[in-house]
């Protein structure tokens, strides 16, 4: 094998293991702005906690903004931009709605339903291929996920199907920004996204305005940060992974919400928890080992 090759194949192994790590720094964010979420919205309403999400982002990227600049300017693919941000925003409400009436780990068992979307998606617009190896490790993270949340003994509540509509549109969203990673930066990416749901979330909120105290401040934070962190890490780990791999390693939220709730919340976690966490864990390790077979050596 020649030099050549030798780096070319240590370079490939190399981004798939950064991207595993975008997507341990994006799984923590988005429990971050999930209890952000929730703490805004003992006093907020769930239209205000969208808005002031992305005002705090906002913030942020200002910072960044001479060096976002030039790609900014350019405006690439804003049709797409513009799509996947509607799509986005609207799953994002109701996403939050969950957050609020349901347990943590429930709301992002739910929210797994998202991979069946995903990997239609990807078929369908990106033309990814479904190995095997993704395949049995969206079953089994599937089927993990039915054990932690039993369905017909656990959740029934007309919020479940409000997470489950956000999950096709999360599905969809993603699969959109893996498209975007073709002629955009993740940092553009994030930057689009909170420059166009800010107005959207104003929108949304001056409907249903409630008073701002200032103890509210430090949860904008949180849950802004964790926004705009988790998006970015995500458009960071789906540049060098497929959105099919994404997914599966991304089904570790739920036992690490579940542990969160049980910290936070006293939401009650038992064995079928750990039980469920086994199964996703498993089927993830199964996927990873088979993708790095996969890669030359």
């Amino acid at each position: 094998m020649s030099d050549q090759s030798v780096l070319r194949d240590s370079a490939l192994r190399r981004e798939f293991w950064l991207g595993l790590g975008w997507m341990g720094l994006s799984m923590s964010s988005f429990i971050g702005m999930s209890v952000g979420s929730r703490e805004l919205a003992a006093t907020l309403s769930i239209r205000q906690v969208l808005f002031f999400r992305a005002l705090v982002g906002l913030f942020v990227i200002a910072l960044f903004l001479p060096r976002l600049w030039p790609e900014l300017s350019q405006m690439r693919q804003m049709r797409l931009h513009l799509t996947r941000n509607v799509v986005h925003f609207t799953a994002q409400y109701f996403w939050t709605i969950g957050v609020v009436l349901l347990p943590l780990a429930s709301v992002f068992a739910l929210e797994f339903t998202m991979p069946i979307w995903v990997a239609f998606f990807a078929w369908a617009l990106l033309g990814e291929k479904l190995t095997r190896a993704r395949l049995l490790a969206n079953i089994g993270g599937f089927i993990g996920v039915l054990v932690i949340v039993r369905p017909g003994f656990g959740i029934v509540d007309p919020a479940a199907g409000l997470v489950l509509l956000a999950a096709m549109g999360y599905g969809l969203s993603l699969v959109l920004v893996k498209r975007l990673t073709r002629t955009n930066s993740p940092g553009i990416i994030v930057a689009w996204m909170i420059l166009i749901q800010l107005p959207l979330g104003l929108a949304a909120a001056l409907t249903d305005w409630r008073p701002v105290a200032w103890t509210d401040l430090p949860w904008m934070v949180v849950a802004g940060a964790g926004a705009l962190s988790a998006h970015f890490c995500m458009a960071q780990a789906l540049r060098r992974l497929d959105a099919s791999i994404v997914m599966p390693v991304d089904f570790l939220r739920v036992p690490l919400a579940a542990i969160v709730g049980y910290l936070l919340y006293a939401e009650m976690i038992d064995l079928w928890v750990f039980m469920g966490a086994a199964i996703i864990l498993l089927s993830n390790l199964h996927a990873v080992r088979a993708e790095r077979r996969r890669a030359p050596a």
